[in-house]
């Protein structure tokens, strides 16, 4: 869930999102260096910055100066997450680079100050370096954790190429320029319904500002949500700025099912059907 507020005189939105991990993850290892680098291998390694513009090389360094490290690493990233598909993907990546070479560096630093690393970052990195799911506001950066009362399942069905956010938060500011635009907020429905895992409730209470914009800019997205829906999904919606749509399965069987319905409809690039909440490992 993502409720998008108005510009703030900062640039930024003011948002409050439901933030959920999902048992979907990139993998990294940090080894002794004499520079922060970053090797890149796995199914997505192509479409991923392999030189200090990777946001894991970024978290490596901002980390080493705010301990005063001289310190390298090399990064070792398996990249299983989609590249820029609303997924977090490079967040959850310099939430790794921070945790690999906190140990790396012997530094144990506390989740405190790793925290404030993490928030210079970007919005969504704080997250990535908790897990589970929580209630983001602000820029997303300020959390507090929520409770789900058991797993849920969903499908993630990615689409072949990438969508920009900066060009997404465009578009929304373009399409509503002509409206009040409310503070953002998330429902106490939609708490209660995640504090039971009741799938039927949650499904009537999925909803993303953003989504709107995104179909825009990638109007083929409605053709997958509406597969999803026609394929048993009791929701669906985009996920972040997209354009990978998010579905929501009633249990495991289901999101199996589902899984391989999109697949097969051509509407999507991949389908895949996860779990959460997910914690950082």
């Amino acid at each position: 869930m993502l409720s998008v507020g108005p510009v703030r005189p900062d640039g930024f939105h003011e948002l409050a999102t439901v933030f959920h991990a999902v048992s979907l993850y990139d993998e990294i290892t940090a080894v002794h260096a004499d520079a922060v680098t970053v090797h890149v291998t796995g199914p997505y390694a192509e479409h991923t910055p392999a030189d200090e513009s990777n946001l894991a090389v970024r978290a490596a360094r901002a980390l080493a100066r705010k301990a005063r490290l001289r310190s390298g690493a090399l990064l070792r990233v398996h990249k299983q997450i989609p590249v820029a598909a609303g997924l977090a993907g490079g967040s959850a990546d310099a939430a790794g680079a921070l945790l690999a070479c906190d140990r790396l560096w012997g530094l144990r630093l506390p989740e405190s100050r790793l925290g404030a690393v993490a928030a210079g970052l970007g919005s969504d990195v704080p997250f990535a370096l908790q897990g589970g799911t929580a209630v983001g506001t602000g820029r997303g950066e300020r959390l507090r954790p929520v409770p789900v009362g058991g797993s849920l399942h969903w499908v993630l069905a990615t689409a072949d190429s990438g969508l920009s956010t900066p060009e997404v938060y465009r578009r929304l500011d373009e399409l509503r320029s002509d409206r009040k635009v409310p503070a953002p907020s998330v429902p106490g429905e939609l708490l209660a319904a995640l504090a039971s895992a009741d799938a039927d409730a949650l499904a009537g209470l999925l909803h993303n500002d953003l989504q709107e914009a995104a179909l825009a800019l990638r109007p083929a997205l409605g053709d997958t949500l509406a597969a999803g829906r026609t394929a048993g999904a009791l929701a669906g919606i985009v996920s972040g700025s997209g354009p990978t749509c998010v579905f929501l399965a009633r249990d495991a069987v289901s999101a199996g099912a589902l899984a391989v319905e999109l697949a097969a409809s051509g509407t999507c690039a991949s389908a895949l059907a996860v779990t959460g909440p997910a914690d950082v490992g």
